[in-house]
Parts: structure tokens; C-alpha cells; sequence
């Protein structure tokens, strides 16, 4: 079989022979075109390592020089390397495998237990780690960490900046566009920097809680933290909802509300995707959403209910432990440091979509001109042209009209699959993929349970609303519980009239789901095969503390 089954597919690591589509489905849950493959992916890739190195995980010997390991692309579709995580689960001092399947793989089947591997254990490198993760405890709020905060004036400033776009030729427009490429895989490594670390002060409380039989109050000690940057957008939401539509007042926030969050969007990684500046309608339909919200659905309530949860969570169990001053202490610090580093993370997870963002900018233009001149059925054909390919295609454009219909046409086929979630050494292939719409499974009936993982503490019942693609906000009613198959932030601003959130696929590091704490929306995470087994319209209940979904009633016929 063809070692490509699609002209984005990479190569995969022998070594590390593992793939998985958890987390990385949540940022790419389509395929990916051959303009990212074979640009920000890569480097993307290259960041990931500088974090590995940084962290003291890895020798940089270990992974293949110019070529893909940490992340692969079969059919179209991105995977992780769950290998390289466990891995790294392994060497780190107080984590395990196990540990790294639970915090962002959640709990899907068919993923195979770690063997270890000549060469996997590495005293000299867990001493490292260890002396990486002794700095965490240090970091009190996510204002400490300053490398971060630079990060976020530096992208802002690229769109305060950003030139008159109509104004540069096809030349300056892909340098623009390269210029961003290697600012995207410092922004990476310092993302998966701070992933890491956002582990250690999750794995110390969820250690200490569990020693005292108290797993219930891990995830109240983690939620309603605050300063959590992808939340922001759903606040600034929920203030324009407040307001007459056809004011003033309205016309004025949106327009800034597009320059501060426009890069903002589904599938945000991807340069083909829309954003909320290049499909304001996406953010609007949104609010109309909040718009026709009670009151009592502002984010900001539902946050000062879990900032006070977390509080008397954290003091419950500080409580329980008083009388182990060395357990004591390590609990108050990771509590302390977990203010930092989890938002922290999402801060990363925005500083590299501002800059994805200006290069989705610098290539919407030269689509919209390679459309007027009749090479582009679409804008957004950009993205299947490779970067090796760029400039010969800016020089003769025409040549490639063909060819980029042909990728065009094999990736919409690719997206209408259901790759799978997780692969030893490589797929069998997309012919052997079920088609989406044709993925089924038993549905549940009345009285009926689905087990899932504790996401935001909490309970709702409502209207089950199964909502297959987050630019459909109409299908949800305030006060219906989203059913969703995997998050992004694109989703977030849904969470805000929801009563509840059930997700297939998620795990408590996940991005989206610690919106959903910020938030304060009940949350059910890897409900493995919600969004086919509940049925559409039914009322359910939804415990975020057990991670229980329960149908109370079925939908009326």
C-alpha cells in the first residue's frame, strides 16, 4: 500500500509507533490541506521538540533530524504521538503513563498499554525534568509568567500592525506569510512548554485527593481560576448581546470585538478555515444566541459561583491534610501555582492562533485576487498549494488551476470520513474508513446511563441538542444541553445558553474543557459515542461532578 494517501501525509516513527486523534482532533478535526502540512505543521513539529529539550524530556538525538515524529498526518488527518507522551509520563518524577493517557487522552478505547523500550529509561533525564518541574511552584498567577504575557502583546501588536493588505504584491504577501512561520514555532514550544507543566500542579492535587478519598474535589479545585484567555471571547460576547442590535453602541463593540478576537474561529489551526473577521456572521449568530439568554446565563455569574467552589474546595482539602505539614505545604503550592500555569496554557493556545491568524490574512489575499483572475474557484484554494510549490505558482499561477481542483476534490472526499482515533504504526487507509454519516451505534432509551469523565462539577437537565459543527449556533436553545463530538474554542461561545455540555472526546488538560470551567457550564468529557447515542431531543441530566449522563425522558414522537 502507497506510503501516501494523501499528498499532506507525512511520515511515521518506528520508534515511537503510537498515533492518536485525541486533543489534536479538538484543533483539527477536518483534514489538513497541503499550504499547512507543509509549513506551520512542521514547525509546529519543531517546536513541540524545542519544548521536549527545554523541559529536560528528551535529547534532541532521539527524534529523526528533518523529519516528522512528535506529529503525523495519515489520510488527510493529524495525530499525536501518544509513544512520545507516555514516554515522557515514564521519565517525569511522580507521573506515569498512565498519568499522561488520563490528563489528555481521556479515557477512549483501543489504545494499548506502554511496553518499555531499550533506551526509554533515562535517569539523567528525570533528574532534568525534575529540576524543570521544581521552577513550577515558584509561578503563583498566570501574570508571573512573563515569557507569556510578551508573547501576547507581541501577537497583538501583529494585528494592531498589520499592513494594508490590498496594498502588497503576491511576493510581499507570501513573505509575510514565511515571516510568521518560524514566530509560530517559538510560540508552539513555549505552548507545549507550559502544557507540561500545567500537569504538575493537576497531578499534585489529583495525588493528594485521592490518597484522602476525596476525587470529587479535583475538579473544583481546578475550575473558576480566572484570567483564562480563550474565555474572553465569550464575555465580550455576552456584553454584546446586552445590546440593541441596530445601536450604535452594538456597531462599535463588534467592530472591536472583531480586531481583538477575529482570529478566532473552527478549526482555527488551519489557515483555510474561516475566523470571526473573515466570517463575522460565525460570531453574530453566536450572540443571537446569547441575545435571546435569561440573564442568569452571564459567564460572569456562573465563574463566581466556581471561583467560590474552588475556594472552599481547596480549603476542604488543605483541611484534611493539616496534619502533614510536608503534604500540606506541596498541596497549598500546587494549588497556588495552578492559578498560573492552567491558564497559562490557554494564554499559549492564543498567542499561536493571533499568529496563524496574519498568515490565514496574507493568503486570503492572494486567493481573493488568484479568484478574479479565474485560477481559484475559492478564496480559500490557497491551501492546496504546498510551500515548496508557492513560488513557482505565484510566478505562473495558471498551470495549477488543475491540480489544485484535483486536491480540492479529494479532500472534501477525505472529510466526509471517520479516521481512526488511534493507530499502531500506520492506518489500514480512508478506503477502509466509514463515512460519517454512516457511523452508528445503539441509542440510549429512557432510564438509560452514559458514563463519561467529570469535566465542570455541577448538574442541569435539559433538552439534549446533538450539534455536529459549532457554525450551526441555531440548533441549540438556551437551556438545552450541547451534545458535541469534540471541542474547540470555536465552540465556547455555545457553552455560554447551555444548561450542560456532553463531549464524545475530551480529557481534563483539554483546552476547550477549561473553558468550560472558566465558563461554569456542568460538563461531561469523553462520553465516548454521545453524539449517536443520545437521542436528539430527548431530556437528559447531566452530572459534571460524576461524569454520568442520564436520559430522563425520550423525545416526543
Amino acid at each position: 500500500m502507497s506510503e501516501k494517501y494523501y499528498v499532506t501525509d507525512t511520515s511515521l516513527s518506528q520508534r515511537f509507533p503510537i498515533y492518536t486523534r485525541a486533543n489534536v482532533g479538538e484543533v483539527f478535526p477536518d483534514p489538513v490541506t497541503p499550504l499547512t502540512s507543509s509549513s506551520a505543521l512542521f514547525e509546529a513539529e519543531l517546536g513541540w521538540r524545542d519544548a521536549w529539550v527545554r523541559m529536560g524530556a528528551f535529547d534532541a538525538d532521539e527524534l529523526p533530524e528533518g523529519d516528522f515524529c512528535q506529529l503525523g498526518v495519515q489520510g488527510g488527518y493529524c495525530y499525536l504521538n501518544a509513544s512520545l507522551i507516555r514516554l515522557f509520563g515514564e521519565r517525569a518524577p511522580g507521573l506515569s503513563w498512565q498519568t499522561m493517557d488520563e490528563q489528555f487522552f481521556g479515557a477512549q478505547p483501543g489504545i494499548p498499554p506502554y511496553e518499555e523500550m531499550p533506551g526509554d529509561v533515562r535517569p539523567d533525564l528525570t533528574e532534568r525534568i525534575g529540576e524543570t518541574f521544581g521552577m513550577v511552584f515558584a509561578q503563583q498567577s498566570v501574570g508571573d509568567l512573563t515569557e507569556l504575557t510578551d508573547d501576547k502583546l507581541l501577537t497583538i501588536a501583529l494585528r494592531d500592525t498589520r499592513p494594508d493588505l490590498s496594498r502588497l504584491s503576491l511576493a510581499e504577501l507570501w513573505d509575510r506569510f514565511l515571516e510568521m512561520v518560524p514566530l509560530h514555532r517559538r510560540m508552539f514550544g513555549h505552548h507545549l512548554f507550559t502544557t507540561y507543566m500545567a500537569t504538575v500542579p493537576v497531578g499534585a492535587i489529583s495525588a493528594v485527593a485521592t490518597a484522602v478519598g476525596r476525587p470529587d474535589l479535583i475538579m473544583p479545585i481546578i475550575a473558576g481560576i480566572g484570567e483564562v484567555d480563550s474565555a474572553e471571547p465569550s464575555h465580550a460576547m455576552w456584553a454584546l448581546s446586552r445590546l440593541p442590535l441596530d445601536s450604535p453602541e452594538f456597531e462599535a463593540g463588534f467592530a472591536d470585538f472583531l480586531h481583538r478576537y477575529g482570529s478566532r474561529g473552527p478549526n482555527e489551526w488551519e489557515s483555510r478555515s474561516p475566523s470571526w473577521e473573515t466570517r463575522p456572521a460565525l460570531a453574530l449568530a453566536a450572540i443571537d444566541r446569547m441575545r435571546v439568554s435569561p440573564d442568569s446565563s452571564d459567564p460572569a455569574g456562573h465563574h463566581a459561583e466556581r471561583a467560590a467552589e474552588r475556594e472552599a474546595a481547596s480549603a476542604e482539602l488543605l483541611a484534611m491534610v493539616e496534619g502533614d505539614l510536608a503534604t500540606h505545604g506541596q498541596l497549598a503550592a500546587a494549588i497556588a501555582c495552578s492559578k498560573a500555569w492552567l491558564p497559562g496554557r490557554e494564554r499559549t493556545k492564543t498567542n499561536n492562533i493571533r499568529v496563524i491568524h496574519e498568515m490565514r490574512m496574507a493568503m486570503r489575499e492572494i486567493g481573493r485576487r488568484m479568484v478574479d483572475a479565474g485560477v481559484f474557484d475559492e478564496i480559500e484554494d490557497f491551501g492546496f498549494v504546498t510551500k515548496d510549490e508557492m513560488p513557482q505558482f505565484l510566478a505562473q499561477p495558471q498551470p495549477f488551476a488543475a491540480t489544485v481542483r484535483e486536491r480540492r476534490a479529494a479532500y472534501m472526499q477525505l472529510e466526509q470520513l471517520e479516521p481512526p482515533f488511534v493507530f499502531v504504526g500506520r492506518t489500514d487507509g480512508p478506503d477502509t474508513w466509514p463515512r460519517r454519516d454512516a457511523v452508528t451505534a445503539n441509542c440510549l432509551g429512557a432510564g438509560d446511563v452514559l458514563a463519561g469523565i467529570p469535566g465542570c462539577p455541577g448538574t442541569a437537565e435539559g433538552i439534549a441538542r446533538v450539534v455536529l459543527d459549532s457554525n450551526d449556533p441555531f440548533a441549540l436553545e438556551p437551556g438545552d444541553v450541547l451534545i458535541a463530538p469534540i471541542t474547540d474554542p470555536s465552540w465556547t461561545p455555545l457553552f455560554v445558553p447551555a444548561a450542560g455540555v456532553v463531549v464524545d472526546v475530551g480529557a481534563p488538560l483539554s483546552h476547550a474543557i477549561i473553558v468550560s470551567r472558566e465558563l461554569g457550564i456542568p460538563c461531561v468529557i469523553s462520553a465516548t459515542g454521545a453524539t449517536r447515542r443520545i437521542p436528539n431531543g430527548a431530556r437528559v441530566r447531566v452530572d459534571g461532578s460524576t461524569g454520568v449522563v442520564t436520559v430522563l425522558e425520550m423525545p416526543a414522537s
